[in-house]
This record gives C-alpha cells, structure tokens and sequence, in this order.
C-alpha cells in the first residue's frame, strides 16, 4: 500500500525527508502506527514508493523528537514504555529539572519570562489537545532547560524527557480525539493550570520549594515519579 505524503507538508517547500516526517508524524500521532508498532525501514520505502535513505533520515528525527525509540531484538519501533520505564525516567527527571529551575530563576530575564507567558497564553487558546498542546507543553520545559544557562544539562534532560513526553502523546490518542468537548476544555484548563503554578515558582511568586513544584507537577500527570528517587529513602532514613 502507497502512503500519501500529508498534504500541509507537500504545499510546503520542505525537502523529501522533511515531508517523510511529518507524514510518519501524523500517521503515528492519528494512531496509524500504535505504540510498539515496528517501522521497518524497507517496508516504508516500499510504502512511500522512495528510497530507503529519506526514510532512514527521517526515523533518525523521529526518534530525536521522541517518538520512535530502538526496541531490543525489533529495531526502531514507535515509543512504548514501561510503567517502570516511566518512573525511572522520572526519578532522574526529579533531581535534573529541580537544578533547572533553581539556576532558571537566577538568570531569569524579562525576555525569557515573555516567552514562557507567550507559550501559556498558546495553551489556553489552543483547541486540539493532541495537536497544538502537547508541543507546547514539552516548549515551554524546554524554555526551562535553556534558562538554565548549562547547555549540557538542557541537552540530557532533551534526550531523557523527549521519549516520555511522546508516550504521554499517544497515551492521549483516544481521548483527544473521542472524549466529548467538555472533557477536552478541563482537561486542557487542567494542564495549563499547572504549568502556570511551575511559571509562578520560576517566577519567585511562591515560596515553594522547586523540588517540590517539580514532584507536585509530575504527580499531576504521573503515577509514583518519585517511586525510584532517593526522596522515599530521605524521608524514611534507615536507623542504625
């Protein structure tokens, strides 16, 4: 079966890999390609009637951005993590996005401020979940990550977060697409709301501790993040 390019991109003067992109993109975002579903690299050039190189380029992006990871023993595969594959990636999460907001709020500057307030002004008047919200979201950490001033640090917490932040996309496949308008409207009202209650830490307009702003916003969207962290370990130190 041939795959038609997306249109969106073919009307765009992008080059042949970039329109392999975003064509695999929607396929796996509409949930064409489930999550644990092989993406063979012979079988899609055979689909998009191309060469095997713009395919291998654009998995290449994909999984940069998340949404396709190497399974062992299957190849590249669309993103599928285990619940304690997600609380692992949490738990390092946890301690690297705490120092990236203490050392955000040190440099924070009227310009990087703006450019938050303008990535939540985007989430309250989006309309598609799926879509238009969930780039947003991992923007505005990005955001975070860069204010940080520790380009490594940005970088580790880029290619640690990316893959959980793409599961948590196609987790909401369903629902953003059958749940009826209401459920969207509170869900989105929902993750805006504590994205602005992390913007209100960074800001120093609370006297939340970030560690805790951290764990409070990964609770909202996560079961135990904290479940592999040394938090359970400080609270509940070993007697001698």
């Amino acid at each position: 079966m041939t795959v038609m390019m997306d249109p969106a991109a073919e009307a765009a003067p992008l080059t042949l890999k970039s329109r392999v992109v975003g064509t695999l993109r929607a396929a796996i975002l509409s949930g064409r390609y489930m999550p644990g579903d092989r993406l063979n690299e012979a079988k899609l050039a055979h689909e998009f009637n191309i060469s095997r190189i713009p395919i291998r380029e654009a998995l290449i992006q994909l999984q940069e951005s998340g949404l396709v990871m190497i399974h062992e023993g299957r190849g590249l595969c669309v993103t599928k993590l285990s619940e304690e594959d997600i609380q692992r990636i949490n738990s390092v999460r946890l301690v690297m996005e705490t120092e990236a907001i203490w050392l955000a709020r040190r440099n924070m500057t009227p310009q990087i401020a703006a450019q938050l307030e303008d990535v939540l002004a985007r989430m309250e008047a989006a309309h598609d979940l799926l879509v238009e919200v969930a780039p947003l979201d991992i923007e505005f950490h990005r955001l975070i990550w860069a204010a940080s001033g520790n380009p490594y640090l940005a970088r580790t917490l880029d290619s640690l977060v990316a893959q959980l932040f793409a599961h948590k996309t196609l987790e909401h496949q369903v629902f953003a697409k059958t749940a009826p308008q209401k459920a969207r409207e509170e869900f989105r009202v929902w993750r805006v709301a504590h994205h602005r209650e992390l913007f209100d830490v960074l800001m120093g307009k609370t006297q939340a501790d970030p560690e805790d702003a951290v764990l409070k916003h990964l609770r909202a969207g996560f079961d135990d993040p904290d479940r592999f962290s040394s938090l359970p370990i400080r609270s509940h130190p070993q007697t001698a």
